[in-house]
C-alpha cells in the first residue's frame, strides 16, 4: 500500500495529496520570520529563518545576505554570511558574534527572538566554492570567521561530495569554538572530512588536547602536509587571514588558488584616503559649469537632481532624501540595486550583481556613475 493510499483511507477520501506550490528564492528583497534562535558559544548565536509560504532558498555555500533592520527608528542594513547550506532548503541560518559597540550584533543578541519579522536582501556574493571547484580543499577560519566555510563543509557532507576536506578553525580558547559538536559529528562519520582545531588560550580547568597557539608553518606542514595541492578557502578577522596570505605567499603557492571573504571594518589609511578624495571632488565640483553637470531623474518620486561627473547614483539619491537601501558601499552585497530606464552609467561591482540584472538594464547605485542625463526607475 502507498504512502498515498494510506494517508487518503484515513481521512476517507480517493483524491490524491494536494501539491505544495513551492516558490524559489532569488536575489532581491524577501520578507522572513526567525523561526529559531541557537546559542553557539558565548557571545555567539545562530538566527534561523523562513518564509511564511515555502520558499526554497538557492545560494552558493559562502554566499551572504543582508538584514534589513528597524532600529531607533532608522532603517539598518548589515550583511552576514549564510552559516547552514542549500542542502537544507526550506530555512537559512547567519551566525553573529556580539561585538563590542557593535550596533546591529548587539540589536539581534538583545532583541531578535522566535516570530519577528524582517526583510533579506541576497543572496550575494563572489566568496563561494560552487565558483571554485575542486577535489581538495583546506577550509582555514578564525573566530566568527567559521560561517562561510562551515556553509561550504555541510553543503560537501550532506550531499556526500567527493571533495577531500581539510577543515582547520581558529579560537581564543575552547568554549569559543562554534559548531564543535557537529564538527566533531562530521568527522566521525566520512573519512574525508579532517577536523583540526587550534586554541590561543587554555583557561585554568580547561582540559584541551588539540594545538595551542596560532596557525603556524609548523602546523600547516602536520595539518595539511599537501597544502600546496589544495584549493584554500579562507575567512576571519583580517589580522588572521593577513597572516594566512603571508605563509602561503612565503611557500610559493599559487594564491589563484586562494579565496578569502573580505569583510570587516575599513582600515583607518582608506577612510583618511576617502575623506580626502571626498574634499578634492567637491573643490572640482565647485569650478564646475551648468554645462558640465549631468541630470539624474528618479521616475517613481517625480524628482530629479544635477550631479557633477564622478559622482554615483547613490549619491543623487541622497541629495534628493531619497532612501535607497545600502549595506557595503562597494558592490558587494547588491542591496541597492536600481533599473536605469534612459541613459547610460558605468558600473565597476566586486559581484553583486548577475549578469543577467546587468542585462536587464540593472545597477547597483553605490558603485555605478551616469555618463549622460538618466532616468532611474525608483
Amino acid at each position: 500500500m502507498t504512502p498515498t493510499t494510506t494517508a487518503n483511507n484515513a481521512v476517507g477520501k480517493t483524491d490524491s495529496f494536494i501539491p505544495v506550490n513551492t516558490q524559489t528564492w532569488a536575489n532581491g528583497r524577501h520578507e522572513m520570520r526567525c523561526v529559531k534562535v541557537i546559542d553557539e558559544a558565548p557571545d555567539v548565536k545562530t538566527f534561523c529563518f523562513m518564509a511564511e509560504q515555502p520558499v526554497m532558498f538557492f545560494f552558493k555555500p559562502g554566499q551572504f545576505v543582508t538584514l534589513e533592520l528597524e532600529i531607533d527608528q532608522k532603517t539598518v542594513m548589515r550583511s552576514y554570511t549564510i552559516s547552514s547550506s542549500p542542502s537544507v532548503p526550506y530555512s537559512f541560518s547567519v551566525t553573529v558574534k556580539r561585538a563590542p559597540g557593535g550596533l546591529v550584533s548587539n540589536w539581534l543578541h538583545d532583541n531578535m527572538k522566535e516570530g519577528d519579522e524582517l526583510a533579506v536582501h541576497g543572496p550575494v556574493g563572489p566568496f563561494n566554492c560552487i565558483d571554485f571547484p575542486a577535489r581538495k580543499v583546506l577550509l582555514l577560519s578564525g573566530g566568527v570567521g567559521i560561517t562561510p566555510v562551515m556553509s561550504m563543509a555541510r553543503w560537501w557532507f550532506d550531499t556526500n561530495a567527493e571533495v577531500d576536506m581539510c577543515f582547520v578553525h581558529s579560537a581564543r580558547t575552547p568554549r569559543d569554538i562554534i559548531f564543535q559538536r557537529e564538527l566533531d559529528h562530521m568527522a566521525s562519520r566520512v573519512s574525508n572530512f579532517s577536523l583540526h582545531l587550534i586554541c590561543e588560550n587554555i583557561e585554568n580547568g580547561q582540559a584541551w588536547h588539540g594545538y595551542r597557539g596560532y596557525l603556524d608553518q609548523a602546523k600547516l606542514e602536520m595539518i595539511a602536509p599537501d597544502f600546496m595541492e589544495r584549493e584554500v578557502f579562507c575567512c576571519g578577522p583580517d589580522p588572521y587571514m593577513k597572516a594566512v596570505r603571508n605563509l602561503l605567499k612565503a611557500n610559493g603557492f599559487d594564491m589563484s588558488h586562494y579565496h578569502e571573504e573580505a569583510f570587516g571594518e575599513t582600515p583607518k589609511e582608506d577612510v583618511e584616503q576617502a575623506i580626502e578624495q571626498a574634499d578634492i571632488a567637491a573643490e572640482e565640483a565647485e569650478a564646475l559649469t551648468q554645462s558640465d553637470m549631468l541630470r539624474v531623474e528618479f521616475a517613481n518620486n517625480g524628482k530629479s537632481v544635477q550631479l557633477a561627473p564622478g559622482e554615483t547614483l547613490h549619491a543623487a539619491a541622497s541629495k534628493l532624501d531619497i532612501h535607497i537601501p545600502k549595506a557595503c558601499g562597494m558592490g558587494i552585497c547588491g542591496t541597492c540595486k536600481v533599473m536605469v530606464k534612459e541613459g547610460e552609467a558605468t558600473m565597476e561591482h566586486n559581484g553583486g550583481i548577475t549578469d543577467d540584472d546587468i542585462a536587464a538594464g540593472y545597477v547597483l547605485s553605490c558603485c555605478s556613475v551616469p555618463k549622460s542625463d538618466v532616468v532611474v526607475e525608483y
